[in-house]
């Protein structure tokens, strides 16, 4: 069954723990892509490849011994494309709030047995926040275009 959602929760371990003792950002963006997947991989029922991970803001720290949630949702797909919302919170285990981490929007393509892309089903935005997270992705792809022209010089 396709679901435009999947959250992914764990224990941020010692072996996430970066030089000034917080979670590694590697780390986070590992998990980020892993939560990405699942959700891209669960619309599309198959295989699919990240092409894209942009605008990742990591607005603050996460604790060792923490619970970590990470919140994946389609927001807009192409005809092999889909651009997945990842946000990512976490809080200590004897609270009830959680904070905010980090944000940013991947995209992934769905790939067939050859590594050719394949069709993934259409994404449709039903309530007013889905199509307004709808109309976020699509202005990202705008951006990215003028972002990707002014990088050209520098890809040869």
């Amino acid at each position: 069954m396709q679901e435009k959602t999947i959250t992914l929760r764990f224990l941020a371990e010692p072996v996430n723990v970066n030089f000034g003792g917080k979670v590694h950002g590697g780390s986070v963006m590992k998990w980020i892509d892993q939560a990405g997947y699942a959700c891209a991989a669960n619309w599309c029922g198959g295989y699919a490849v990240t092409v894209y991970v942009g605008g990742i803001r990591f607005f603050k720290p996460m604790l060792i011994g923490y619970l970590v949630e990470l919140r994946a949702r389609l927001i807009h797909t192409g005809n092999s494309s889909m651009h997945i919302s990842v946000d990512v919170f976490s809080k200590s285990p004897q609270s009830d709030e959680w904070v905010r981490n980090t944000h940013c929007v991947i995209i992934f393509v769905s790939v067939g047995p050859d590594g050719k892309p394949v069709n993934v089903p259409v994404y449709t935005a039903d309530t007013d926040e889905e199509k307004q997270l709808q109309q976020y992705a699509i202005r990202l792809m705008e951006l990215r275009k003028g972002i990707e022209d002014e990088m050209e010089a520098y890809m040869k």
